[in-house]
């Protein structure tokens, strides 16, 4: 007996009913008259969402023994259509939806990699994307708006003359707002452009997010992604466990609720379960964060209006609690010393965060060039050192900071910007950590990549997260140590004349050193 559509047979279990293939002699013609379903011959179907990606692109690997690329034929101006779901999914949050009668086709643009496999079948790889990436190579903006960046953003999104979206917009109410020329840029990187400028309503935060995903456009900052408009933690929308698979399928019919969740069961069990994890980066690269100004940064501002100037100095853990971050208070990086060089009231040697001149950075920044008193950013024109350096610093704490790879099976309703719950033992022996999760690296995730790879025998997710603080804090009383240090080690260096120059040459030219 045949199942129904909405059980679930086994954890990455899809419903796919068809990828058509319209043409340019099709175009806008109803769907079920019209179209090429080419869903059997398609080997590898995949998609790419991620928050640093302003749109969603995708590719299929097909096996073509009927010679589709010739009789269609295939030129780079053709529509893909489709409705990928995990069964039993039926609200629109849940369904990757991109079918002709939504308005949001895919749009193919390359075909790559043609080679033949056997007689009378050649594979190639197509390639599409969203109506959006192409409407971003076709226009440019030219205008000056006014008001909320947000706004401003929404303007550019649904403008017929820019990118004329048709998809859902969701956004993060700006609180600074103010007069922005834009002149001749692309769609995309304007709205980029705007990014960097917009502060989050009630927040401290700099700095937003514009990406696209299956399930609309978002103009947020990362803070939202951590937690909610009155500052809670969101909950997890998934909770992925390292655990050896349960090998038992005997259990069928499990259905997903309107909220997305599976009834406790053996199939419920190995959506949690993950196939395999990498962490591509564990923490900072330390060298890397100093020259970056991720932990002290030093701006200079020069106001070209009154001819004055002003310096500002950031400081990591000074301004950490400033903002929200996904486990709450614990920086990926302790207040320790690090160096024998006492901080300027000489209470301890200095930490990471004690050098502001690790990175130094010269603005220009003016008041009235839009009959407006603000600065840079539309604030205070006094807060655009403090107000840049902390951009600068938490965007690389996240492109910087922890990063993990993650293959599980295929959930519909995930996407980059939701927040996901990784649990992973502790290294030590199980008998002796008692099943402890590793303090740093388990806990709250951001989803910030996902690629939806779909084949014959299932669906599969390759989820990318990232984290900007640690599952459990370091010790706060590391905060006022100092060095215990070998007072020799301590020593001042010494210098020495020794000609060293000559002898260096004499040495590299291959004659004797002797001195």
């Amino acid at each position: 007996m045949e199942a129904h559509a909405d059980d679930i047979q086994f954890a990455g279990d899809y419903r796919l009913n068809g990828i058509i293939l319209h043409n340019h002699e099709n175009e806008g013609i109803d769907p079920a008259d019209k179209g090429i379903d080419i869903q059997p011959l398609v080997l590898e179907f995949n998609l790419y969402e991620s928050i640093n990606k302003n749109s969603v692109t995708g590719s299929m690997v097909i096996a073509d023994s009927i010679n589709l690329i010739g009789k269609l034929p295939i030129q780079g101006s053709e529509r893909v259509s489709f409705k990928l779901s995990t069964p039993g999914a039926h609200d629109d949050g849940h369904i990757v939806d991109c079918s002709v009668r939504t308005g949001h086709p895919m749009h193919v643009y390359k075909l790559t990699d043609k080679h033949q496999i056997s007689e009378g079948v050649t594979a190639y790889t197509l390639h599409f994307c969203s109506r959006e990436f192409l409407r971003n190579l076709r226009t440019r903006v030219s205008e000056t708006f006014t008001g909320r960046m947000d706004q401003m953003v929404f303007k550019i999104l649904g403008d017929e003359n820019y990118l004329d979206s048709r998809k859902r917009l969701f956004y993060q109410r700006t609180r600074n707002q103010d007069k922005i020329t834009v002149a001749g840029m692309k769609p995309f990187k304007a709205i980029e452009m705007l990014s960097t400028k917009a502060l989050a309503d009630n927040s401290k935060s700099v700095g937003y997010y514009f990406y696209q995903t299956t399930k609309g456009f978002h103009f947020r900052s990362f803070e939202s992604m951590c937690v909610d408009s009155n500052g809670i933690q969101r909950e997890p929308r998934q909770v992925f466990n390292y655990v050896v698979a349960n090998q038992d399928t005997s259990i069928h019919g499990d259905k997903i609720d309107d909220e997305g969740n599976l009834e406790d069961s053996k199939i419920a069990y190995d959506y949690t379960n993950v196939e395999s994890y990498k962490f591509i980066n564990n923490f900072h690269d330390v060298a890397m964060s100093q020259a970056a100004g991720t932990y002290g940064h030093r701006v200079i501002t020069h106001n070209i209006f009154d001819k004055s100037y002003k310096i500002s100095d950031y400081h990591y853990h000074n301004y950490y609690n400033d903002t929200q971050h996904l486990d709450g208070p614990n920086p990926p990086i302790a207040n320790t010393p690090v160096d024998h060089e006492k901080t300027i009231d000489g209470k301890r040697d200095r930490g990471v965060s004690d050098y502001p001149e690790s990175r130094v950075t010269v603005m220009a920044t003016t008041q009235f060039s839009h009959d407006e008193e603000t600065g840079s950013f539309g604030i205070d024109v006094e807060l655009d050192g403090i107000t840049e350096a902390t951009r600068v610093s938490q965007g690389n704490s996240i492109a910087g900071g922890t990063r993990l790879k993650l293959t599980v099976r295929g959930m519909s309703y995930l996407q980059p910007g939701d927040v996901i719950k990784f649990n992973i033992l502790s290294v030590e022996n199980k008998i002796d950590s008692e099943g402890k999760l590793d303090p740093q690296y388990a806990g709250r995730y951001i989803i910030s990549k996902i690629r939806h790879r779909v084949t014959n025998e299932d669906y599969a997710q390759v989820l990318e997260c990232v984290k900007d603080s640690v599952f459990t804090g370091y010790s706060k009383a590391s905060g006022t140590a100092t060095y215990q240090a070998d007072p020799i080690i301590r020593e001042k260096g010494s210098s020495l004349d020794i000609n060293a120059y000559d002898d260096y040459a004499a040495y590299s030219s291959g004659r004797s050193y002797n001195r």
